[in-house]
């Protein structure tokens, strides 16, 4: 019986500690995520958002470089508004909602991937449509397993009038792929849309 106690007290000790962890790690992702307003107009748009999407683990690739960078102490120096982000790869990052409106005036944005983007959900699907610029530079995008995606979100981005390339792989909470798919292409002709949801 004391065996046995003790092994139950040992599991409590270790979920509390898996709490705690979970807790602490969700605090830190929403600093990361919060905005700095005069931050923003001090640097930049550009280097804001390049400065919290590396902080939260994505990738930046500037407007006429190849390489993506994923260092934020290596992030490129020079005159402020020299580098314009064309490209984010939020593959594993921490972004989430409550930092989207370093989005807010980037102008050059043409790629953007969610792959494994825990935070991702409907909400920011229609926080980036909603965005003016991105909906005027946004030509390619990913949504690659997002649990929080489903298809209200994925509607949404029919308000992005430039995108041609969209690729959906590993959503399960699609639950209509046929009718998002016909939505979308209906709103958007030229778009190809690559899936791979089963």
């Amino acid at each position: 019986m004391r065996i046995l106690s003790r092994v139950v007290q040992s599991a409590l000790c270790q979920t509390q500690k898996d709490s705690s962890r979970r807790h602490f790690w969700g605090w830190l992702n929403a600093v990361f995520n919060s905005v700095d307003h005069e931050r923003i107009k001090t640097i930049g748009p550009d280097r804001a958002a390049a400065e919290w999407l590396l902080r939260c683990g994505a990738k930046v690739r500037f407007q006429g470089f190849d390489r993506w960078h994923h260092d934020y102490n290596g992030l490129p120096t020079g005159p402020l508004g020299r580098y314009k982000i064309q490209g984010i790869d939020a593959t594993d990052a921490c972004i989430m909602f409550k930092g989207f409106d370093y989005l807010d005036g980037l102008e050059h944005l043409e790629e953007m991937k969610f792959n494994k983007s825990m935070y991702i959900e409907d909400a920011c699907l229609e926080r980036l449509s909603s965005i003016e610029n991105l909906q005027k530079s946004l030509f390619s995008m990913e949504v690659v397993s997002c649990g929080n995606v489903t298809d209200k979100g994925l509607i949404t981005l029919h308000k992005l009038k430039k995108l041609e390339y969209l690729y959906l792989s590993d959503l399960p909470g699609i639950s209509d792929k046929q009718t998002t798919v016909q939505r979308l292409q209906t709103a958007l002709p030229s778009l190809e849309i690559v899936l791979d949801l089963d």
